[in-house]
């Protein structure tokens, strides 16, 4: 049985200078903040939505180097279960967080695809 997907998550960018992506992000382009997380001093994440989607910022993510496409799963367990069966490995490990679980994957081209699910639904 296929991965159910719900919606986008998020698309993700890791930047290094959350400050000087701030202003471009809010100042240059406009947008507004949503959720802001600060994980470890100065370790941020933060949260722009456009149109209904969320675009993420953050430098609280070691070795992330480019962009990620996030998808939200019906029941990120049955994903797990359905990645397992289909002999699908993980890039790293599930990530825990007090929001949400996050697992990431690779297309067949070597792109990441990160599966979440947000613990309040």
């Amino acid at each position: 049985m296929p991965i159910q997907i719900k919606e986008l998550a998020f698309i993700f960018h890791p930047v290094t200078d959350v400050a000087r992506a701030r202003k471009f992000y809010e100042g240059l382009l406009g947008l507004k903040p949503g959720v802001q997380v600060e994980f470890a001093p100065g370790q941020w994440w933060v949260e722009f939505d456009i149109a209904g989607q969320a675009l993420a910022i953050s430098n609280a993510i070691p070795g992330t180097k480019s962009e990620s496409l996030v998808l939200e799963v019906v029941s990120f367990d049955e994903t797990l279960k359905t990645l397992r069966e289909a002999g699908v490995p993980l890039v790293g490990e599930v990530m825990e967080f007090p929001v949400c679980r996050l697992c990431k994957i690779k297309d067949p081209d070597g792109n990441e695809i990160g599966l979440h699910e947000r613990k309040d639904r």
